[in-house]
């Protein structure tokens, strides 16, 4: 068994026994032990902030002219895309499909560095008080106590920003889109630095650095990329963590009974795991769960050959390994994994994996129940019957797929790890990370 579900086992699926055990002393959909979770103050934008909003909004940036920020990163979509397609269109004629998904800027301000080390998520702590409650499980706990630390070697890709983790910093990310030809194409730093010389809030500039800001490019656009990136940290909409769940673990809403089931699925390490990777419990100071524990995974999406990059047969997204990523492609273990994400707003998206090849929540729950079980029904099958299994990645790196870890542990004709009710429950508990629910 994969160490993560070990971990996951003897950590957060404990909490998540320990939340319910008491649960028919309450009404029906609360939370039986309420906590209290740590918020970031709201405050007025700073000025860097101010600029950096203005940025984010400004098209003229781009060569379209058309394109912002805001383009692709929609407040109105939890800051991803606002539409249904696979990938954005960029570049100086909005007609260039962009190579990935593109990701949601919301809840990254507690994101890590790229690091490649152990496995040891801070989710993977249990303090005292909820190990007693499920003494129980005791014997199961030091067991896979044991097998934990025989696997201590588990070394994964963790942090970052973008699908393969080569940005580490909101500064660094806010570039990326700016420059890519196929998205803001902004050209270079220079004609960038000279839009923004005469930009409407060129005075940002002048009043924060002063007049000779616009005599070094280098430094004017560090300074500008730097304005995009507090602005992401200051607003609030950016990480307001106000989805029914949040409210729910604060004891101040009742879920479905439909939502507590997904909730209970999602934590089961033996049927859905989501928890597995999607942590569900606040940290262990008190802030919001992330619903990621920005470690990487590979997961065989299907091929999406509505992307121009498959229309040749030899590309291949390899995520950590490229092909926009460069500086690691030799380490061929970590061939084909991508960031997890996180879970919050995920029901609002329309596009889901690396290369958008899922339009709903339904397909991406199919994917993941029957990937193995039943792969007819997730891949293409060939002219020769065969399931092209694993078909957008070669052959030769097939091994690093995700085959230990629920629900990807059965095989060909088992009985797939959920239910259609249990799908449809997970999808209901998903609803309940979506941001700006109002309590009664």
């Amino acid at each position: 068994m994969h160490s993560r579900t070990l971990l996951w086992l003897f950590s957060a699926g404990l909490w998540a026994g320990a939340v319910f055990a008491a649960e028919p002393q309450g009404l029906p959909g609360e939370n039986p032990h309420p906590i209290h979770l740590v918020r970031r103050p709201v405050a007025p934008l700073s000025a860097m902030a101010q600029l950096g909003r203005e940025m984010f909004y400004d098209p003229s940036l781009s060569s379209s002219g058309k394109m912002s920020c805001a383009s692709c990163h929609s407040p109105d979509h939890a800051y991803g895309p606002p539409n249904d397609g696979p990938v954005m269109l960029g570049g100086p004629a909005l007609t260039q499909q962009g190579a990935r998904a593109v990701p949601s800027l919301t809840y990254l301000e507690r994101q890590p560095d790229f690091s490649i080390g152990p496995d040891d998520r801070e989710s993977e702590n249990v303090n005292l008080a909820q190990q007693a409650e499920i003494g129980k499980t005791a014997d199961r706990a030091q067991k896979t106590a044991t097998q934990t630390s025989q696997s201590a070697a588990n070394i994964v890709p963790q942090g970052g920003l973008f699908w393969d983790g080569h940005a580490d910093t909101l500064q660094m990310q806010a570039s990326g889109p700016l420059l890519d030809p196929r998205e803001m194409d902004g050209g270079s730093m220079e004609i960038i630095a000279e839009k923004l010389r005469h930009a409407p809030y060129a005075k940002y500039f002048t009043g924060l650095f002063g007049e000779n800001i616009f005599q070094n490019t280098k430094l004017l656009m560090s300074e500008a990329m730097f304005a995009v990136a507090r602005y992401q940290i200051e607003e609030p909409s950016f990480h307001p963590y106000t989805s029914k769940y949040d409210y729910w673990l604060e004891g101040n809403a009742r879920l479905s009974e439909s939502e507590m089931r997904g909730l209970r699925l999602f934590n089961d390490p033996e049927k859905a795991n989501c928890a597995g990777c999607h942590s569900s419990q606040p940290s262990r100071d008190g802030l919001p769960p992330r619903f990621t524990d920005t470690q990487y995974e590979a997961l065989g999406a299907p091929r999406n050959l509505a992307l121009a990059d498959t229309k040749d047969p030899g590309y291949f997204d390899l995520g950590v390994c490229g092909p926009i990523r460069k500086d690691i492609a030799e380490q061929t273990q970590f061939c084909g994994m991508f960031k997890t994400p996180t879970l919050r707003n995920t029901a609002v998206r329309r596009a889901f994996f690396h290369n958008g090849v899922f339009h709903t929540l339904q397909e991406v729950m199919d994917f993941y129940n029957f990937r193995d079980t039943n792969p007819e029904k997730v891949y293409p099958v060939g002219a020769d019957r065969k399931v092209q299994k694993y078909n957008d990645i070669p052959v030769q790196y097939h091994a690093n797929v995700d085959v230990s870890d629920p629900p990807f542990n059965r095989h060909p004709g088992e009985p797939p790890a959920m239910t259609v009710q249990d799908e449809a429950d997970i999808i209901a508990f998903l609803k309940t990370l979506n941001d700006g629910y109002k309590p009664e």
